[in-house]
């Protein structure tokens, strides 16, 4: 049986690119083909292995991704995938959308179906000029056009969360069975100590809507650290002027992450995401997450048990959540326990059982019919 990996690129590290490493665990044999590859980027796990590149691929690897958009449906339909049995796509964007041989087997991990082209539009082209506008709602009618169509040459789909099952099933009209996400809990450990601060570690972007958490912390007079960089920042620095509780230490190591997230009284999530993988690495660490009630918190976090959640995205309903959270008592242990169901070992599992299952029925059908 030969088995080739599809991902949308490979330009950054990402939660995306952490399910990549894990396939590639699974199956160390496979080729990965994507649009754009910049190994210098990527985690060690990626670089100097079986790479297959598109056409955008030039000598010196471009990382933005984005201006290449329009091309990536032929991108991903000029890959030859004739000589594989099984083509295990990641996608968020094109790369279910390749061409496959009529007998073979294609499952697709869908992180979500490509947000910019549906539910997202609105929000991507805000605070563009009139024309830009225009001529991005007339390029996604054709990406949504062709992004249903491609759906059809997915076999079976695995989704990271029922947030994006409810997603594939009104877009594509297709079922999906929810596998979520591997995260890393063995790098993370209950801690003895107990810090008197909230917790942010992102990219600061606008979706993620830290402006309530800064909000929220500044008028309780809580303290908040936050880590991370982003377009964001300066506006969130601005709303926390004049609060000295309220810390920006911008990017930091993987060690000085962990320390204060070991040591955190709650990690505030107040966006809404297809799953979230720092909200369960939270959790690996005992400690509780105090989250917006929508997406994929859902599926990782049990409100009351190992988080608080909050259903208004407002400052005002945060403000309750912490105050909630601050009467109620949560035990580390506990904690840790429902995190570790979403470790990268059971999702290596998961997976493993599920294309091997496919592949059996895939050869009895084959068999009835020849």
């Amino acid at each position: 049986m030969k088995l080739a990996i599809v991902h949308d690129w490979l330009t950054n590290m990402g939660g995306a690119e952490q399910v990549i490493i894990n396939f590639k665990e699974i199956y160390p044999d496979a080729p990965i083909y994507t649009t754009l590859y910049a190994p210098n980027n990527l985690d060690k796990k990626l670089q100097n292995i079986d790479v297959k590149t598109s056409f955008l691929q030039k000598k010196k690897p471009d990382t933005n991704h984005k201006k290449y958009f329009p091309l990536m449906p032929l991108a991903f339909e000029n890959f030859n995938l004739n000589e594989y049995d099984v083509v295990l796509s990641s996608s968020s964007s094109c790369a279910k959308g390749v061409i496959t041989k009529t007998d073979s087997l294609h499952i697709c991990y869908c992180h979500t179906p490509m947000r910019y082209a549906w539910e997202l539009r609105d929000d991507y082209i805000e605070g563009m000029g009139h024309l830009k506008r225009k001529l991005i709602k007339i390029l996604c009618h054709y990406m949504r056009i062709w992004d249903v169509a491609s759906a059809n040459r997915v076999d079976y789909f695995i989704v990271n969360s029922s947030a994006v099952q409810k997603r594939i099933k009104k877009y594509y009209k297709r079922d999906a069975i929810v596998i979520n996400p591997p995260v890393r809990c063995n790098l993370f450990e209950i801690s003895d100590i107990d810090g008197d601060y909230y917790f942010i570690v992102s990219r600061l972007v606008k979706y993620k809507r830290f402006d309530l958490a800064v909000k929220a912390c500044k008028e309780l007079g809580k303290n908040l650290v936050i880590i991370g960089d982003g377009p964001e920042r300066e506006k969130l620095e601005k709303i926390a002027e004049g609060s000295s509780n309220i810390k920006f230490l911008g990017k930091q190591s993987d060690d000085v992450v962990k320390k204060y997230m070991q040591e955190c009284k709650a990690l505030l999530y107040p966006g809404e995401e297809d799953f979230g993988i720092v909200p369960v690495e939270a959790q690996s660490c005992g400690r509780p997450v105090i989250a917006f009630g929508k997406g994929g918190v859902l599926d990782s976090v049990i409100n009351g048990k190992t988080g608080v959640f909050f259903y208004e995205q407002t400052t005002e309903a945060l403000k309750k959540a912490i105050n909630e959270f601050e009467s109620l008592t949560f035990n580390k242990q506990t904690i840790r326990e429902h995190a570790l169901q979403f470790d990268e070992k059971i999702f290596q599992r998961k997976i493993s059982e599920f294309i091997s299952s496919k592949i059996k029925e895939n050869e009895i059908s084959q068999d009835r019919e020849g």
